[in-house]
């Protein structure tokens, strides 16, 4: 299976950017064995200061078609590091080819973007910097992939 974060904004160099590339390795080292695909990270801007309706339209062209949308989003539901796991592993159980996990710009994720969700999840009620969304986002795919192989990187 295939996973694709689509992210209004692009990284410039910096201790995020490594840690979301030192993630992704690891996820994509340890998914091998399970059928994950290395993740993709792709990077929209809006350069004509559009809003989120520009926005939208980029990160909806950056989803492959047919896949599970996962909007990270304040309001959605707060997940647990194994049901997060569980999540991606029925996915691919069920034949699912790709998982896209949308990060919005400044203002969120557009209304009609947004309910498109399969599913909305929340890093809790505080709002974080998008750059370290994807950070966190980035570990939790490498934890989701330890807990699916049974290592000890996560601990209960």
């Amino acid at each position: 299976m295939r996973v694709t974060i689509a992210a209004v904004g692009r990284l410039r160099s910096g201790p995020e950017r490594d840690m979301v590339e030192d993630y992704l390795t690891r996820y994509a080292r340890t998914g091998r064995a399970l059928g994950f695909s290395p993740a993709q990270l792709t990077e929209v801007e809006d350069r004509k200061a559009g809003g989120m309706a520009a926005e939208a339209k980029l990160l909806a062209a950056a989803i492959p078609a047919g896949a599970v949308r996962v909007m990270l989003d304040e309001r959605g539901r707060q997940l647990t590091s194994p049901d997060f796991a569980t999540r991606l592993m029925g996915w691919a159980e069920e034949g699912r080819r790709d998982v896209a996990l949308v990060i919005g710009g400044a203002d969120g994720i557009a209304p009609e973007l947004r309910e498109t969700a399969d599913l909305k999840v929340s890093f809790g009620a505080m709002v974080w910097p998008h750059a370290l969304v994807r950070v966190m986002l980035a570990e939790q795919l490498y934890r989701a992939a330890t807990i699916l192989a049974g290592t000890p990187y996560h601990r209960v």
